[in-house]
């Protein structure tokens, strides 16, 4: 049986106590992902641009399979760079302009 957790009232257990801790990976990465949220937007495009070229790969008509697919790779690549670009502006913009002077 694990211990009862501090979150938790008295007299409940944890469903799922290590997600629970500050050192778990999974509280490290829902930490991340609310400091930078423009890495996981990045990280769902690619794979939503990769997945829909995998898909349009047999309706691609008469264009040759290495264009198709170098099109396919460059939009992802474009998209993840945008958005960490997105990310990269937003935490200098919260740095600098919402913080007051000290």
């Amino acid at each position: 049986m694990h211990g009862l957790s501090a979150t938790m009232p008295s007299g409940q257990e944890s469903i799922f106590p290590e997600y629970e801790t500050e050192t778990s990976q999974t509280s490290k990465l829902l930490r991340k992902f609310k400091e930078m949220p423009f890495v996981p937007i990045g990280m769902a495009g690619f794979a939503v641009l990769v997945g829909y070229g995998l898909y349009k790969l047999k309706h691609r008509g008469d264009m040759k399979m290495s264009l198709h697919l170098i099109h396919v790779r460059v939009a992802a690549q474009g998209f993840v760079v945008g958005a960490l670009t997105c990310g990269v502006l937003y935490s200098m913009f919260r740095e600098h302009m919402l913080k007051p002077k000290e």
